[in-house]
Order: C-alpha cells, then sequence, then structure tokens
C-alpha cells in the first residue's frame, strides 16, 4: 500500500491522509478518539470503496496516528478544523461522513459547519457531548479539583494506555455540544450502536436520535456488539448503512 500523503493547514497542523477518486459522494470516514486512519473500520471501508470506484478519504487528526502534534494537546475544536481542512482542501462535491465514536460528534459538527456538502450521514457509536456528559459529570469532586488545579486527569481506557483529558479539551468541548441546541440533519442518518458498548450507551444514541431534526433517520441496535464495532456482521452493517443512504439521498 502506498504511504500516507499530508496536508498543511491554515493552523499549522500536518494532517496524514489516504484519497481514492472514483464517484462521488467522497465517503469520508471521522476515526474516533485516539483510534487512526489504520484502523480495522477505516481500511475495510476503504477496501470497500475501491471495489465499487466509489471516491473515499480517510485521514488522522492532528495528535493521531501519522500526523503532526500530540494528542495532549489537542481538543474536539482543533479535530474539528482539521475535519474542515481536509474536507475543504481534499473532496469535492457531496461527501458522506461515516464519524465513529468521537467522529460521530465530529460529523455532527461537520453537517452543522458544512450543511451543503452532505449527501447523508452514518454514525457508529456516536458520542456528541461526550467531554462533558460522560468526562466531567463522571469525574469525582478530586478529579474535578485536579483538573482546575493541574489541568489534567488520566483516564483508564479497555482498549489502550490511559487517556490524558485536559481541562482546555473539558471547556472547549462546551463550546462544541451539539445535544444542547437545535441540530438539523436534513439528508438520511444511519446510526448503528452496539448494546455491549462500554464505552457509548445506548442511551446516548436514543438521546441523539430524539434530539437531532431529521426527516430520514434510522437507529439500528446491534445485540451484544462492542465498541470497537469491527467484526464481520458489524462491518456487513456499515457497509449497508452507506449503501441505504447512497440510494435514499
Amino acid at each position: 500500500m502506498a504511504g500516507a500523503e499530508y496536508l498543511d493547514t491554515a493552523q499549522g497542523r500536518r494532517l496524514a491522509y489516504h484519497s481514492t477518486p472514483g464517484k462521488g459522494p467522497v465517503v469520508v470516514f471521522l476515526g474516533g478518539l485516539k483510534s487512526d486512519m489504520e484502523g480495522t473500520k477505516a481500511l475495510h471501508l476503504e477496501a470497500w470503496a475501491q471495489a465499487r470506484g466509489q471516491a473515499f478519504l480517510r485521514f488522522d487528526y492532528s495528535g493521531h496516528g501519522e500526523s503532526s502534534g500530540r494528542f495532549e494537546d489537542g481538543c474536539i475544536g482543533d479535530w474539528h478544523e482539521d475535519t474542515l481542512a481536509a474536507i475543504d482542501a481534499l473532496t469535492e462535491g457531496p461527501i458522506l461522513p461515516v464519524g465513529s465514536s468521537m467522529g460521530g460528534w465530529q460529523a455532527l459538527l461537520l453537517a452543522r459547519a458544512r450543511p451543503e456538502r452532505i449527501a447523508g450521514l452514518v454514525t457508529i457509536a456516536a458520542a456528541p457531548d461526550f467531554t462533558e456528559d460522560s468526562y466531567w459529570a463522571g469525574f469525582s469532586d478530586a478529579q474535578k479539583r485536579q483538573l482546575e488545579e493541574v489541568g489534567q486527569v488520566e483516564l483508564p481506557s479497555d482498549y489502550m494506555e490511559p487517556y490524558v483529558i485536559t481541562r482546555r479539551m473539558i471547556e472547549d468541548g462546551r463550546d462544541r455540544l451539539v445535544l444542547r441546541a437545535p441540530l438539523p440533519l436534513p439528508f438520511p442518518v444511519r446510526c448503528l450502536q452496539g448494546t455491549a458498548d462500554s464505552a457509548v450507551s445506548t442511551d446516548t444514541a436514543l438521546r441523539l436520535l430524539e434530539h437531532a431534526d431529521c426527516p430520514d433517520m434510522r437507529l439500528t441496535l446491534v445485540k451484544s456488539a462492542d465498541h470497537r464495532f469491527s467484526d464481520g456482521l458489524c462491518l456487513a452493517l456499515i457497509e449497508a448503512a452507506v449503501l441505504d443512504v447512497l440510494g435514499a439521498g
């Protein structure tokens, strides 16, 4: 496989990406927190898109994967800027974002910022507003004091080394919340969620479904699927969701 290409953004960040030419809309994979574009879902979708001649883009946010920067220095707003930079510079015409976990929040922010570009949307265990509703809401008084006094706390992860959560990430997240204000999604949306997900609950998926203003939005709950959502059945469901949006658009 060819190596990554790089995009230099107006904010001085260097984003690694892989772009596949083809017919539109451009399927854009938006990865999760501390994930990268070499994950199972991203690579599977890329191969699927290539097989059908569909344009496809995957990239690493700053502080992730092969892109510049440190994870600890980033926040939701930085990664939103990265997403906009990649979309504006590397795609043309309609796009179909596929957002996984934090990428689901990024996809919703993208839809708010570039609604005219969105042909439809697929989310996988979307985690909108998680910095407030999961991190901050779950912090003990001691952790909140540590965040204020030290500027960061460490949270254990089921999937990798502990997450370093900074005060900047929490404060910036409050400026990016999407479940506290109207959320118009005037295009087909398909949401996928595993019932055994220990990182994002089905309550979050239902809250997004109920909150969004969308004429064609469906949520599929998959019994026993976890947050990775990357076994054979789950990957087939992602393909089907993308195809459904392409057909509905």
